[in-house]
């Protein structure tokens, strides 16, 4: 058997995380968690240090990504480097926002909830409007398989709301906090996010409007996003073809790749892939560059 065959990492295939992020519609929550992420400015500072939205975007994007979906669909050995790399790389990110004057930290743990909720809450989200397989149990526990995550990247168990009702709760509690503010980094993203891709562009344009469209209001407001009802119309009709869409496509052509890399290592057929080996965004995306 080669190394790394039928490794399920931290959850496998029976899991509600490989189940729904595995998903390619879910996997758009990614671009409002995003969004919701660079409305925190000291998250947004993080972000500035590290040039993360100046010089090629997408290409640091499609590195973080890659490291986090390593972490959920990777081998055990996967998951171990790509935690490591993670943390180290957060270990060096600090400093004082010039905006806000405070002092941010990138293994701060309350800026690293702020981003693991907005990436818990976006798939939940994506998932209820794309698909809707999960009734409430299942949605509890996709949260709760999430949280397995938070110990590896230094946020402990404890500062984790323990419910989804919870985790929604702290999301609308830092909306109505005066947290967030637009900044230039977070216009950055949102410009970031809406630049259509070189192949694809109705399909990137579609995405991007459901990213912004479902954000919370408070920070679709902050964005300055308008949000009416022909708006409203034009999600839910989106939505709804996606569910009908994904229905006439076969399984294997719906899952991003990681996720078929994953299941592929579970049969043991074929050579083996790892999953930090293969892309996450389209290579359109991956070319698209912002120096």
């Amino acid at each position: 058997m080669v190394s790394g065959a039928r490794d399920a990492g931290l959850f496998g295939p029976e899991s509600e995380t490989w189940r729904v992020v595995g998903e390619r519609s879910v996997l758009l929550g990614g671009m409002r968690a995003l969004l919701m992420q660079a409305a925190h400015p000291l998250v947004a500072a993080a972000g500035r240090q590290t040039r993360m939205y100046q010089h090629d975007p997408w290409g640091r994007l499609e590195r973080t990504l890659r490291l986090t979906l390593t972490i959920l669909f990777g081998s055990k050995a996967e998951v171990s480097a790509a935690a490591w790399q993670i943390n180290v790389a957060h270990r060096q990110v600090s400093g004082v926002d010039p905006i806000t004057n405070l002092p941010y930290r990138a293994q701060d743990p309350d800026l690293l909830l702020w981003v693991h909720a907005s990436l818990v809450s976006s798939f939940l989200l994506f998932e209820r409007l794309t698909i809707g397989r999960l009734d409430d149990r299942g949605r509890q526990r996709f949260h709760e398989e999430a949280m397995v995550l938070t110990a590896l990247l230094g946020l402990p168990r404890r500062r984790v709301p323990p419910t989804v009702a919870a985790l929604d709760s702290y999301i609308q509690h830092v909306c109505q906090a005066g947290i967030l503010q637009a900044t230039e980094e977070s216009r950055a993203m949102l410009a970031l996010i809406r630049t259509p891709s070189e192949a694809g562009t109705l399909r990137s344009q579609l995405a991007s409007f459901a990213a912004v469209h479902t954000l919370p209001p408070a920070i679709r407001d902050l964005y300055g996003e308008h949000h009416g009802r022909v708006d409203q119309t034009k999600l839910a009709l989106l939505c709804a073809g996606m569910r009908t869409g994904r229905l006439l496509v076969p399984r294997e052509h719906r899952l991003i790749e990681p996720a078929r890399a994953a299941l592929a290592r579970m049969r043991g057929t074929g050579p083996f892939v790892p999953v930090s080996a293969v892309p996450v965004l389209p290579a359109a995306r991956r070319t698209c560059r912002q120096d």
